[in-house]
């Protein structure tokens, strides 16, 4: 999904951004998972309203870590503070691995990842999810509402899909859609991801075309309003 928020970011910072969206012809997406809003599961926010309370309450106070700016971890607090009205403060590691370490750790406060990077934890008692970013109740994570449940507008994924360069030839790309539908019904493909804590959320070329469009739409506002991070 960072595919979308790298180009304009690369504007935002005043560099030649690496690629644009443009030269990318959309295959297939691939998967979908909404991030989820995570503390410890010793913090002192039980749910997402004792959170956001003490965020409205004490700004800059709550501390949130990222992958990186303008990554798949930073975006999401970034449309929840704008959503909310809300300061905190944010806290870029070098990965998502990092990240999470330095939740566990007592580093920071709070982090938006993919269900599947920390159904683990909670499970095993040393993380508590508020809130998602999705639509519904995740399947990982039955118990845990989306935002939109809570009257909070937003939404998020951490999305993957396939792309070959703009101008691949017509019957390569129809080769690619046909071999990509057909590994989303492959029984031992879905063990895997089934696996990993993920599913498949396919949508073949045209469908996932608009897709892309929207969520760079979206993210293209999102940026703007984070504004330049060195």
């Amino acid at each position: 999904s960072s595919v979308v928020v790298l180009p304009e970011a690369d504007k935002i910072l005043n560099r030649a951004p690496m690629f644009e969206l443009n030269q990318l012809l959309p295959i297939a997406r691939i998967t979908a998972d909404p991030t989820v809003l995570v503390v410890r599961a010793d913090s002192p926010w039980k749910t997402y309203a004792d959170f956001i309370a003490h965020a409205r309450a004490n700004p800059s106070r709550i501390t949130f870590g990222s992958s990186g700016n303008y990554g798949t971890m930073h975006v999401p607090m970034e449309q929840l503070k704008s959503a909310t009205s809300t300061f905190m403060l944010h806290v870029p590691y070098t990965g998502a691995g990092p990240a999470l370490l330095g939740l566990l750790s007592g580093q920071i406060d709070a982090v938006a990842s993919g269900p599947a990077s920390v159904a683990g934890q909670i499970k095993a008692g040393k993380m508590r999810a508020l809130a998602h970013w999705g639509e519904g109740r995740l399947a990982l994570l039955p118990d845990v509402p989306s935002f939109k449940e809570l009257g909070v507008p937003i939404s998020y994924s951490q999305w993957s899909g396939i792309f070959v360069p703009a101008g691949t030839p017509p019957d390569v790309v129809t080769r690619l859609r046909e071999a990509a539908r057909a590994a989303t019904r492959d029984e031992r493909t879905i063990q895997v991801m089934t696996t990993a804590g993920t599913s498949f959320q396919f949508q073949d070329a045209p469908e996932f075309d608009r897709f892309v469009k929207d969520d760079a739409s979206t993210m293209l506002k999102v940026v703007k309003q984070i504004g330049r991070v060195n």
